[in-house]
C-alpha cells in the first residue's frame, strides 16, 4: 500500500484548520503505484475539535469530505482499494459526547461526498479515529465507554456497504489500542441489537504496532547486542500483532507484550511521546 496525500495545507477561509493537499495529479501517481505492485492506498484529513471557535467548520468538514471522495474515486478507478480516513484529532479539552457528535457528523458527510461522487463502497474502508475524549480532558472514559460510543457513532453513519473499519490507534498506548478494539469487538457479538454491526472492525495501526519494536532496536543498536536485539524486536512485533489480531476477533484476554505503557499523542506537530495527559 501507499500514502498518497502530499500532507495538510491551511484553509484560505479559516487558515487554523486544514485540508489535504495531493489531488492534482493523484491519477497518475494512483496508475504508477498499481503497475507496481500496490493494490490499497489511504488519504488522511484531519480535523479539529474546539467548540469555542466553531471548529471544525462546516467549510472544513464539506471541502475534507469532497477531497476524500474525489480521492476515493480516482483510487477505485485505478484499481486500487482507498482506505479513506477523516481523522478527528484528539488534541483538545472537550468530553466524550462532544467527540462522538463531530464523529459522527464528519463521517457522515464523508458518506454523503463519497456516494455524490459515485465512489462503489463496497470497495472502500474507513480508517477513523476511535471515539474518546480530548487529549487533555479532565475525565477519563473507561474502555467499554469508548467502545460504547464508538458503536454508536459508526452505527449513524458508516453505510452497511462498507465492508470493514480499520481503527486508527493514535492518543492511545499499545495495550490501550489493543484493550480497547477488543472490547469493541465483543460489544458487537454481545447478543444486544443496539451493538450489532454489519462490518469487521479491525485495526490500522502504526504507533501502535511499532513503538516497542522501535525501542528494543533501538537500545541495542550498535552495541554488542545488536543482534540479539534484532531478534528480540521480530519476537515483539510478532507478539503486538498477535495481540491486535486476538482483539480484533474479541479474544484477547492479555497480557500485553508492550514495552512502552505512556500513550502515543498525535497532533499536527507530529507524536509526543512519554506524556500522559488527563483524560487519555
Amino acid at each position: 500500500g501507499v500514502k498518497v496525500d502530499k500532507g495538510l495545507k491551511p484553509m484560505d477561509d479559516s487558515p487554523d484548520e486544514f485540508h489535504t493537499d495531493g489531488l492534482s495529479d493523484l491519477k497518475e501517481r494512483c496508475t504508477t503505484y498499481f503497475n507496481g505492485g500496490a493494490r490499497f492506498v489511504k488519504w488522511r484529513a484531519a480535523l479539529k475539535i474546539d467548540p469555542a471557535r466553531g471548529f471544525p467548520s462546516a467549510a472544513a468538514v464539506q471541502t475534507n469530505a469532497e477531497e476524500l471522495a474525489e480521492y476515493a474515486a480516482i483510487a477505485v478507478e485505478a484499481g486500487l482499494v482507498p482506505l479513506v480516513e477523516p481523522e478527528i484529532l484528539i488534541d483538545g479539552s472537550h468530553e466524550i459526547g462532544v467527540s462522538a457528535a463531530v464523529s459522527e457528523k464528519v463521517i457522515a458527510a464523508t458518506y454523503v461526498a463519497l456516494k455524490k461522487r459515485g465512489v462503489p463502497l463496497q470497495y472502500t474502508l474507513l480508517k477513523p479515529m476511535m471515539v474518546m475524549p480530548g487529549a487533555s480532558c479532565g475525565v477519563r472514559a473507561s474502555s467499554q465507554e469508548i467502545a460504547m460510543a464508538t458503536v454508536r457513532v459508526m452505527l449513524g453513519a458508516v453505510p452497511k456497504e462498507v465492508p470493514g473499519i480499520m481503527f486508527l490507534s493514535g492518543g492511545m498506548s499499545e495495550e490501550d489500542a489493543t484493550i480497547n478494539l477488543n472490547t469493541l469487538n465483543v460489544l458487537a457479538d454481545s447478543g444486544l441489537d443496539e451493538f450489532k454491526v454489519p462490518w469487521v472492525m479491525s485495526f490500522s495501526y502504526g504507533r501502535a504496532l511499532q513503538s516497542s519494536v522501535l525501542k528494543i532496536w533501538a537500545e541495542a543498536a550498535g552495541t554488542e547486542r545488536e543482534q540479539e536485539g534484532k531478534m528480540a524486536a521480530e519476537e515483539s512485533a510478532l507478539a503486538l500483532y498477535r495481540a491486535a489480531s486476538q482483539a480484533q476477533e474479541g479474544r484477547y484476554h492479555g497480557p500485553h507484550p508492550s514495552q512502552i505503557k505512556a500513550s502515543l499523542i498525535e497532533n499536527f506537530r507530529g507524536i509526543r511521546s512519554g506524556e500522559d495527559p488527563p483524560g487519555v
